[in-house]
Parts: C-alpha cells; structure tokens; sequence
C-alpha cells in the first residue's frame, strides 16, 4: 500500500512536469501567432488549453483522494500541498497563452504588433519559453539553486514590460487605441505569466527546504 501511495505523489510530479511542456508550446505557438496574425496557431492554443485544464483537474483529485485516504503529515502533506498550488499556477499560465492567441485571432488578418515593437514582443516570448522550460526542469530535478534563477528571468520581463509602455507612451505612436489596447494587455499577459512561472519555482524551493526564497536569501 505505502508503495503504491508513493508512486501516486511521484506520478504529481511528472504530471507538472507534463504541464509544462504544453505550456511551453501553447506560448510559442501564441507568440507566433500575435506576431504572424496565424489564425491556424491561434485556434490550435485555444483548443490545446483543454489538455492542460485536464491534468489540473486529474492532479487536483489526485491531491484530495490521497489526502482523504493516507491521512499525510510532514514532508508528504506539503508535497501534496505544493502540487496543487503548482498546478493551479500552471493552468493560469496556459490561460495567458489562450489569451495572447485571442488576441492575435481578433486582430487578424492583421498583427497585433506594430513593426517597431516586434522585436521586444519577440523578445517577451523567448524568455517566457526559457522561465517555463527552467520551471520544468526546478520541477523535475527539485533543484533549489535553479528555482531561485527565476526572479532574475522575471527582472528582464519587467524590464522589457517598461519598455513597451515606454513606446506606448511615446509622442512617436501613430497606431491609435486599439493597437495600443491590444499591446497592454498582450504586455501584461507576458508579465503575469512569468510572475507565476516564479511562484512555481518558489514553491519547489519550498518543497525541498521547507523555507520561502526571501528566507534563504536572508540568511548570512
């Protein structure tokens, strides 16, 4: 029986991890699509998102059946604790990719992106696959110091976040309302996803020390 209630909290694990591959997919094929007005990738991320509710839910029952059945304390309670609060990351994450793919579907046959701010969207994309990708491996390996690189990840979508509004702002914008409705929003979609691409790794540091980031940078 203890076995077979170990393998459940480890099949956690893998199905996060699972949830991050197509998170990370859902985000590139989003990406391309806001900067190639692609309705094909647009519907594809949009149809996609029911894959990653799926494990979110399977992980949720999985976590309450466990919970209800073995009764878990110490180490086990808060593996069964942080998975939950992974996925529910995890499955908002895939929500930000929906919503960058609607909105290259609303736009199109047109970009979302005006020429001049292509290059930082592009940008915005790649480090958003490389947090979610790092999330994957934190995850999968448990590796603390790798956790605690997201925050620096975060740093540059913040930066690059500024950016757009720097040129939103701008006397120089000629697109009108609209384009620049469809950038703030694209703009913060970006920054929530790897906002919560840091809380997963946060939560994995967690795990294995016991202590939050803020605790561990704290000390001497």
């Amino acid at each position: 029986m203890r076995d077979a209630y170990h393998e459940e909290l480890d099949s956690l694990s893998d199905k996060l991890v699972e949830m991050t591959r197509l998170v990370r997919s859902a985000m590139a094929r989003a990406v391309t699509a806001l900067l190639d007005a692609d309705l094909r990738l647009s519907e594809e991320v949009i149809s996609s998102d029911e894959h990653v509710n799926k494990i979110d839910t399977e992980i949720e029952e999985t976590v309450f059946d466990l919970m209800a059945r073995q009764q878990p304390v110490a180490g086990d309670l808060r593996t069964l604790i942080t998975a939950l609060r992974m996925s529910g990351d995890l499955e908002r994450m895939g929500d930000l990719a929906v919503h960058i793919a609607k909105t290259a579907r609303r736009r199109h046959p047109e970009s979302a992106v005006p020429p001049e701010l292509q290059a930082t969207v592009l940008e915005m994309g790649q480090i958003a696959e490389r947090m979610i990708a790092k999330t994957g491996s934190v995850i999968a390996s448990q590796n603390v110091e790798m956790g605690l690189e997201l925050d620096a990840d975060d740093d540059q979508m913040d930066r690059l976040h500024r950016r757009l509004f720097d040129v939103l702002l701008s006397p120089q914008w000629k697109h009108g309302v609209e384009p620049a409705v469809d950038i703030t929003l694209a703009g913060r979609y970006f920054e929530r996803f790897a906002d919560h691409a840091v809380h997963v790794a946060e939560d994995v540091v967690y795990l294995v020390t016991g202590q939050r980031p803020e605790e561990i940078n704290d000390l001497p």
